[in-house]
């Protein structure tokens, strides 16, 4: 090997040998950085969580209701947002109380067909679970078994077959029933097992919690909850 051969493996091993022996020092993060960033990380969680429990919430379905499109025991999420709404007049009952509310819903009230969760009107600390059958204005009626809105028979193949009836105490046992402004009418799915609208008459509005969205739980049950038009021949996903 020539001199100068020789001159230039012994520095590369020179150079080789710095680049391995030389470390960057370790990085220090004042504890003042740590404790922001901790806090930081706290707030976003917590800001996480209020938005998704104001936008979404879990239902336990309890009871046998809703069969067979929904069982007891049976886990599903709920869309608070789908019905969202606020009072146009609240400022305005800073200086007159008794101004009526103007109530908007900038996405809509339920509409037919769709699985609501609220509050049960004769004990709010309770929530129901049912199918929207009228709105504002509508004329409700049973007859030989079969619902009719406004005179319209329903389609309703969530029932499979099962007839309706009114109870003997029932408002809907002799007379159509007429949905007042600022409610609808709900009924359960099973039909002859359910406490809904027939019994205790319509839900106010302010008491929809929001739309039955998706079940979680169990496993076989996972998925979008079908939501039917009772006017129509299919079932829609909204």
């Amino acid at each position: 090997m020539h001199p100068w051969e020789q001159r230039e493996a012994d520095r590369q091993l020179l150079e080789l040998t710095t680049l391995q022996t030389i470390q960057p020092p370790p990085a220090y993060y004042p504890p003042s950085r740590v404790l922001r960033e901790i806090s930081e990380m706290v707030l976003f969680v917590f800001f996480l969580f209020f938005m998704v429990r104001g936008v979404m919430q879990n239902f336990l379905i309890e009871g046998m209701s809703m069969e067979p499109t929904l069982h007891n025991n049976q886990f599903i999420l709920v869309n608070k947002l789908a019905y969202f709404h606020f009072d146009l007049d609240a400022p305005a009952r800073i200086f007159a109380p008794n101004t009526e509310p103007h109530m908007i819903y900038p996405f809509g009230i339920p509409r037919y067909g769709q699985v609501v969760v609220f509050e049960y009107p004769n004990d709010p600390s309770k929530d129901y679970i049912k199918r929207v059958i009228g709105r504002p204005g509508d004329e409700v009626a049973v007859r030989d078994g079969v619902v009719f809105v406004n005179g319209t028979q329903l389609f309703e193949p969530y029932l499979q077959g099962a007839p309706t009836y009114c109870q003997m105490m029932d408002p809907c046992v002799e007379n159509a029933v007429i949905v007042p402004e600022g409610a609808i009418f709900v009924m359960g799915d099973n039909r002859e097992n359910s406490s809904d609208s027939r019994e205790w008459g319509a839900l106010p509005l302010e008491r929809v919690i929001g739309q039955a969205w998706v079940s979680y739980w169990p496993n076989d049950q996972i998925g979008v909850i079908a939501q039917y038009n009772p006017f129509a021949t299919a079932p829609t996903i909204p």
